[in-house]
């Protein structure tokens, strides 16, 4: 009787296993940086709905060809940079820039999502080369 009773154990743990292999594991992660054009570099945005950025100072170079890309980790988020007109969203979610001039840039969440939209804000820095 232990003899069946250890087989359908063996069995039943080796079926689950074989599902989890097949269907359950999670998606390997993506280089999203590798599929830039030579040259450019990738600034990611990350939005969450803690009303906030993931970073509250972002920086950059004169000179860097960047590719902006905005995420939203959760809720539907904006992202607006007044001075060079930058407009992202879920519909248009990246955009790509050249820093000629050094600079601060007030990065600011451009959809109402909640309480805290008005405060959801950061900083784009471009430091001299």
């Amino acid at each position: 009787m232990h003899k069946w009773i250890m087989f359908t154990l063996f069995t039943a743990a080796s079926l689950l296993g074989l599902y989890l292999l097949t269907f359950a594991l999670p998606a390997k992660p993506v280089d999203e940086a590798a599929s830039l054009p030579e040259g450019m570099s990738l600034l990611k945005v990350v939005a969450s709905n803690d009303f906030v950025f993931d970073q509250e100072e972002y920086k950059v170079k004169v000179g860097d060809k960047v590719r902006l890309k905005l995420s939203n980790k959760s809720g539907i988020h904006g992202l607006h940079i007044d001075e060079l007109k930058v407009v992202l969203d879920n519909d248009h979610p990246e955009t790509d820039l050249e820093f000629t001039e050094p600079g601060t840039y007030k990065i600011y969440c451009s959809i109402p999502c909640g309480q805290g939209h008005t405060t959801m804000e950061s900083t784009l820095i471009v430091e001299a080369a």
